[in-house]
């Protein structure tokens, strides 16, 4: 019941945060969309993206001050970074990111953005099944 709990209350600080962007800055909230602000040189002082993605960094050490909690990482370094990169390509080919898409666009009842929710998610089990089951590599 614990751990419902605290998914539960970060799928609604979550909901929150996404809707207080949207009214505040009548821009959706996707990670991609706000890493393009903060990486160009001419908003990345203008936009308020800074402090929304700010505090996706910082929250998870405010959490760790009040819950006990340890964090391994196990996955093979180059695969993380190979993943992120593959990450961001697809991001700028999908016109959005899974939080763009699967948050803000399907509550919206975005038909394009439920089409790429659902493409990003079976490729993702693709992807896992290819390479745990038929290629034996662990991620």
């Amino acid at each position: 019941m614990h751990d419902f709990l605290l998914a539960f209350l970060g799928g609604l600080l979550l909901g929150t945060a996404v809707v207080g962007y949207l009214y505040i800055n009548g821009r959706i909230a996707g990670i991609s969309g706000l890493m393009a602000q903060i990486l160009d040189p001419k908003t990345v002082f203008k936009t308020p993206a800074i402090w929304f993605l700010s505090g996706l960094f910082i929250t998870p050490f405010i959490y760790s001050m009040f819950i006990e909690t340890e964090i391994k990482i196990t996955a093979n370094p180059y695969m993380l970074i190979i993943a992120g990169l593959l990450v961001g390509i697809g991001t700028r080919m999908g016109s959005g990111c899974t939080s763009g898409h699967g948050i803000c666009g399907m509550s919206r009842l975005s038909k394009r953005s439920i089409v790429a929710t659902i493409t990003f998610m079976i490729a993702g089990f693709i992807t896992v099944y290819v390479m745990r089951h038929l290629l034996g590599v662990l991620l």
